[in-house]
């Protein structure tokens, strides 16, 4: 998924503002205790997501796959005095973790997480959202998307992570089961005339839309 050359991300990083030390702590426990930690958002897009959420500074946000939580660290602080991140994940092996991080961060009482089956949640969370990201399974991407689509704001954010698939959306002989999920979301995103987006090369690929 690193589609810059090593200097040019470097470079990046070190022109870009510091890493929470927090998230630091996070990302290294991550790397090594937990599995799959390149599923981190890292701290380029990390730093992205908190500068998009401050921007917005919105009321609620929804978060679609939590992994440890570094991702919901990031969003929550561009939150506005009122507001609440809900954040969904499946895997309750990670909860421990994840709580212990967002007490750390003193954000505890403004994300509220739920451990179970995004698509079984999402119906059961009466909120009107501002800002929702998807993190999570590729292959229910596009169901995600149509089950948080009414409940966005007009004029509010859905983000979606990993829309590059580490480039094999491009190479023909890939045609698995989550690279067809991601080229199918993609191009219903891109035929659906009740948006504005903007596929966005960051890291892994972020689809930013806009609804009208």
């Amino acid at each position: 998924m690193d589609f810059l050359p090593p200097d040019i991300e470097q470079y990046v990083q070190e022109h870009s503002t510091e890493e929470m030390q927090i998230l630091q702590e996070l990302a290294r426990e991550t790397h090594a205790k937990v599995l799959r930690p390149r599923m981190l958002s890292g701290h380029i897009q990390g730093l992205f997501l908190q500068m998009i959420s401050k921007l917005i500074r919105p009321e609620r946000i929804l978060e679609i796959g939590t992994y440890t939580g570094y991702s919901a660290i990031c969003l929550a602080q561009g939150l506005n005095e009122n507001g609440i991140l809900h954040t969904i994940d499946i895997n309750d092996e990670l909860e421990s973790i994840i709580r212990k991080y967002f007490d750390k961060t003193g954000l505890a009482n403004k994300i509220s997480l739920h451990i179970g089956n995004a698509l079984n949640i999402i119906p059961s969370l009466k909120e009107t959202w501002d800002l929702v990201f998807i993190d999570a399974d590729k292959e229910n991407y596009l169901n995600y998307y149509n089950l948080v689509f009414n409940q966005v704001k007009h004029g509010g954010w859905i983000i979606a992570d990993n829309v590059l698939w580490s480039g094999k959306v491009v190479d023909a002989n890939e045609d698995d089961l989550e690279t067809r999920a991601i080229r199918q979301f993609n191009e219903f995103i891109h035929a659906d005339e009740r948006v504005e987006h903007l596929l966005l090369p960051l890291r892994d690929g972020l689809m930013m839309i806009r609804k009208k």
